[in-house]
């Protein structure tokens, strides 16, 4: 008897239903208002980083199109067009990766097919991952198509270089903005998922993680499969920052406590120790800029000074340290 095809935790974890969406609460309001209302467009531009859920939406939202007997953001996964969809199975629900299929011919076929009726769903639809990938007579042989495509014909482009895209795409299409995920809401799905799977990981180790994935949930449970893989069902967060030469939260706080009471010995002390530990000193100088651009941000609003550092800063010397760090990355 052969044993279980292992799936990776960003395949296991995908969401299959709008409500399982983590950190895009404002796509999903905007594409259930759209079905419960029936006014949904067709065209969308899902625009945003990688990893942030743009793909997966639009399996979602073909799915709310084409099950039940009637599109509705409320359908059941267990649908056999849902079952197909999410296998890649359905035939009216055809996914393109721009970076392989960009030409001129490849624009035609799309053409075509649109002439077609869907054959067991209500539309056909179209999702075009990475669409500023496309030539630029590719995109042209596309525009009459995506402005006045057949009754029963959607297209969702998906794209991280949204400025790579015509303008005379982009304003046929609705256009949605993914945003990066915050660290804190992916540090909660990823304990969400340690706890279904059985796995012991520390709060640290979850939030090292999240810093990491810099905004993309499926960055994130990448990782996690990786530091799972290296420490088993225990993780801490030695582990994590050891095998991606992170310093600790706590490092760089002190790192920046130590800039803003002037305390030569102590920033020394722990450069040193980065150095000597192998550490990712970008990352660190990354690090360091995200806490000096929060104390900005309290000093404004404190009226002018902060102590977010550990010292009494005011809103001009932090303003000065940020742009000496900025420049110093450069």
């Amino acid at each position: 008897m052969s044993e279980p095809v292992f799936q990776v935790i960003a395949r296991r974890w995908r969401p299959r239903r709008f409500d399982e969406l983590v950190g895009q609460e404002h796509i999903v309001r905007i594409l259930r208002n759209a079905l419960t209302t029936k006014q949904i467009a067709h065209a969308y531009l899902f625009v945003g980083p990688r990893g942030t859920g743009k793909t997966t939406t639009a399996r979602i939202l073909a799915k709310a199109l084409n099950c039940g007997k009637e599109a509705s953001p409320d359908f059941s996964v267990d649908d056999p067009v849902c079952l197909e969809i999410e296998q890649g199975n359905c035939l009216d629900v055809i996914e393109i990766d721009a970076a392989s299929n960009r030409s001129i011919e490849d624009a035609k076929k799309i053409r075509e097919e649109c002439q077609v009726p869907p054959v067991n769903c209500r539309y056909k639809i179209f999702i075009i991952d990475e669409v500023h990938q496309l030539t630029k007579d590719a995109f042209n042989t596309l525009l009459k198509t995506l402005e006045e495509p057949p009754a029963w014909v959607k297209f969702i482009l998906a794209t991280t270089e949204s400025d790579k895209v015509l303008p005379t795409i982009t304003s046929r299409c609705q256009r949605l903005e993914f945003h990066p995920i915050s660290e804190t809401v992916i540090a909660a799905q990823l304990a969400r998922i340690v706890k279904a799977d059985g796995v012991q990981a520390e709060p640290a180790a979850l939030n090292a993680i999240a810093r990491i994935a810099n905004g993309g949930m499926r960055d994130s449970q990448s990782i996690l499969d990786q530091v799972i893989s290296f420490s088993g069902k225990k993780v801490t967060e030695a582990d994590v920052l050891s095998i991606y030469g992170l310093a600790s939260a706590q490092q760089v706080s002190d790192l920046a406590k130590g800039i803003a009471q002037s305390d030569a010995k102590l920033v020394i002390s722990l450069c040193d120790k980065f150095h000597a530990e192998g550490r990712d000193l970008m990352r660190v100088m990354n690090d360091l800029q995200l806490l000096v651009r929060a104390a900005v941000l309290d000093a404004v609003k404190q009226g002018g000074s902060s102590a977010h550092l550990g010292a009494t800063l005011t809103t001009e010397k932090l303003v000065g340290l940020l742009e000496c760090l900025q420049v110093s990355e450069q």
